[in-house]
């Protein structure tokens, strides 16, 4: 899996024929190596100047920090600082290739956080594999941080770590490959059920992939209705059934009395195929096998479950989704973690809890169906979208997702009582202009 990865990017061209490979270098190495940097916000031109930010005028604000940890919002940059943090354990689609080697993933994060909701990112990348060790690390730094976006670490441990960093910290903790996932699948998948005519309490659902983004998904889908007897979980070894032994508690969750044991059998009559796995694995007669008027998301990148010219070619009436821009419906997390840490930053939020992951989810869904803007059109060079099987969840460029999904996390996070700060007045937000730190 590894090998067709490289392969994959050292071959693919660019629109000047560069290999993307090389585009790639080249734009992380030129005109200065790396995609983040420090920018000042204060003068630092003259003496008063310096006075002020250092010694001896620093003291001031220390003091008043020292008796008031919340004033660290009104004079630091903690309440639009996030930490991005990995220990390179599984890199995208690459797996566990260190920490170092995740710099330009957590840097690249860092870029997005900043040019779609304006938030500020350190990108942290840490040699420590072993959870309480990696915990330790985390929660030692956090006070520096308004908010900490776990990123690129391996199941199971990802799932103690999340867990055991939210019980220590006071604030909000998400771990992007598990929820951002979660947040834009689910939210795609409500509306093809909508294309579909499907009602979300009667489908028959396979989640191909029991990892971070699989079990994080099943368990957004239990928050907007489905029930646990509507999804058959397939892992490396087959169909995730009661009679197992071998199964960690994450996985027993979904356990089910089945007599289904491959993901061949798990396929007949299904209505929706989730894919978090890797290439190639659902077959055309799998394909043929679902139920009428199916919707299959293969999300493994670089190559998905199955390509959707091969699926379209077999089933004329499905509804497809990827992870991957080339094709239609990319469940793309950019869609969601900028905007979720914008809303819950904005309100100072202790946790983004499963009200703020489903306010996300229907945001992102009543967005796609409203009318595009022009903006979106010109981006696409001049590509027009409506809701509909080509089109089930917003573009990235989509203007009004710092604005629609920011506010709906932070009303969440307030109504859920988790926001140690009101509503803003200034919300919804129409542009980064409007961001006020």
């Amino acid at each position: 899996m590894h090998c067709r990865a490289v392969r994959k990017v050292s071959t693919m061209t660019t629109s000047t024929g560069t290999s993307l490979h090389q585009a790639a270098l080249d734009y992380h190495e030129q005109p200065r190596p790396g995609k983040l940097a420090v920018t000042l916000t204060k003068p630092a031109d003259t003496a008063h100047d310096l006075t002020l930010a250092y010694s001896p005028g620093v003291a001031a604000p220390v003091r008043e920090i020292a008796a008031d940890a919340e004033t660290a919002y009104r004079f630091t940059n903690k309440g639009n600082l996030v930490a991005v943090i990995s220990n390179g354990t599984a890199i995208l689609g690459l797996g566990d290739l260190g920490a170092l080697a995740s710099k330009p993933v957590m840097e690249g994060k860092g870029l997005l956080f900043r040019h779609f909701a304006g938030v500020d990112v350190f990108d942290i990348e840490t040699d420590v594999t072993d959870v309480d060790a990696f915990v330790d690390v985390v929660a030692a730094i956090a006070p520096t941080f308004g908010g900490i976006n776990l990123e690129d670490i391996s199941a199971p441990a990802c799932f103690e770590i999340e867990r055991k960093l939210i019980e220590r910290c006071d604030i909000p903790i998400f771990h992007d490959d598990q929820h951002g996932t979660a947040v834009i699948a689910t939210a795609a998948l409500l509306n093809a059920l909508e294309i579909q005519g499907k009602a979300i309490e009667d489908v028959r659902i396979v989640c191909a992939g029991a990892g971070a983004a699989g079990i994080a998904t099943l368990l957004m889908l239990r928050t907007v209705g489905v029930r646990d007897e509507q999804i058959t979980l397939v892992d490396s070894r087959g169909v995730v059934h009661t009679d197992r032994d071998d199964l960690p508690a994450y996985k027993r969750d979904f356990a089910r009395a089945t007599e289904a044991r491959t993901l061949s059998d798990a396929m007949h009559d299904a209505d929706v195929f989730l894919g978090v796995s890797g290439p190639g694995i659902l077959t055309e007669d799998m394909v043929r096998a679902m139920a009428e008027r199916p919707i299959i998301f293969a999300m493994a990148n670089p190559d998905p479950e199955i390509l959707p010219e091969t699926a379209h070619a077999i089933r004329s009436d499905l509804v497809m989704a990827t992870g991957r821009s080339d094709f239609p419906n990319q469940v793309n997390n950019v869609l969601g973690f900028p905007f979720i840490f914008r809303g819950a930053l904005d309100v100072r939020a202790t946790v983004i809890n499963d009200e703020m992951k489903a306010a996300a989810v229907y945001a992102l869904r009543d967005l796609a169906r409203a009318s595009v803007p022009a903006s979106v059109t010109d981006a696409y060079e001049g590509v027009e979208f409506a809701f509909g099987r080509d089109y089930i969840i917003p573009k990235p460029v989509d203007p009004r997702l710092l604005g629609t999904v920011a506010a709906a996390v932070a009303r969440a996070a307030v109504d859920s009582g988790v926001a140690r700060r009101p509503y803003p007045e200034h919300y919804p937000l129409r542009s980064l202009e409007d961001i006020r730190y």
